[in-house]
């Protein structure tokens, strides 16, 4: 007898599960369909859905419906209820992640739903950020490839080589949005970057013939203008030591011939007559003199 009052009371009732919260995510845009876990819905009664603690719709003996109860416009022309009882949301937002519970008058909870609505991923985009850096004392260069995502939520953003993860960096706040950055050094390997959260990703592969090649740019800059600093400090102290060797020749050359330049007579000496007086010796004395040129 107990066993046939059960099974009367399921037929009456339906089949429903009244298990934990499950969860159902979708991307921003698409449709979404909430399961109320009923096969039907019985004679008088009545099926509501709630958003939070604002009913959102409900239908009574699978056929007077409404819509959009207290909720502030939000679903708007966007809510659709079945025989069931399920609940489709078309043009998903994001704002219309939540908890979805949906009961019965004549049961309590049926079914209790956590909707994430994710973001459009955008396709990443990568560049190549080059710069040049010189100063008195040194010269170097710069260079990266940039990826970047604008506008983004609850997403990681992630450099691949192969199907290794190199690098990433995530936001995981679903409710607000942010701009990603994420540098590489200028590489020879093919590499991707890859945007994704929990349900969808997007993927945009690296050229390096098309962007690598203004690193190298940079670096032959680098090199040309060392070489040309050296040359120049090396043509600087080439002329400095030619200007010294040909003054110390000079100085050299001058004291030369300022010293052949002093010629010193010979002095000429004649014999003293003896017999002739001393005033007349006197007389006859001759003195040679120096010449200079």
């Amino acid at each position: 007898m107990f066993i046939f009052v059960c099974l009367c009371l399921w037929s009456l009732t339906g089949v429903f599960v009244a298990d934990a919260v499950k969860s159902e995510s979708v991307t921003e845009g698409e449709s979404v369909s909430l399961n109320s876990s009923l096969t039907q819905i019985q004679t008088h009664e009545e099926i509501e859905w709630k958003f939070g603690d604002f009913l959102i719709a409900s239908v009574k003996n699978n056929k007077s419906k409404s819509y959009d109860g207290s909720a502030a416009g939000r679903f708007r022309d966007r809510l659709k209820l079945d025989q069931t009882g399920s609940l489709t949301i078309i043009n998903s937002r994001t704002t219309d992640s939540g908890l979805y519970t949906v009961s019965s008058s004549s049961r309590d909870t049926i079914n209790t739903i956590n909707l994430t609505v994710y973001a459009r991923l955008p396709v990443p985009v990568i560049s190549s950020n080059s710069s040049l850096n010189s100063s008195s004392s040194s010269s170097s260069s710069s260079c990266s490839l940039v990826c970047s995502a604008v506008n983004v939520s609850h997403v990681t953003l992630s450099w691949f080589k192969g199907n290794s993860v190199f690098s990433s960096i995530r936001v995981s706040d679903l409710s607000s949005r942010s701009d990603l950055l994420l540098h590489l050094e200028c590489v020879d390997d093919s590499y991707s970057c890859v945007l994704n959260n929990p349900i969808r990703n997007q993927t945009q592969h690296l050229n390096n013939t098309q962007l690598c090649h203004t690193c190298a740019a940079v670096s032959l800059t680098v090199l040309i203008s060392a070489a040309a600093a050296a040359a120049g400090s090396l043509l600087i102290v080439a002329a400095v030591g030619i200007f010294c060797i040909c003054r110390k020749h000079r100085n050299t050359h001058r004291e030369e011939t300022q010293a052949e330049e002093i010629t010193y007579a010979d002095p000429t000496f004649y014999k003293r007559n003896r017999h002739k007086s001393r005033a007349t010796e006197e007389d006859n004395v001759v003195y040679a003199g120096v010449s200079r040129c």
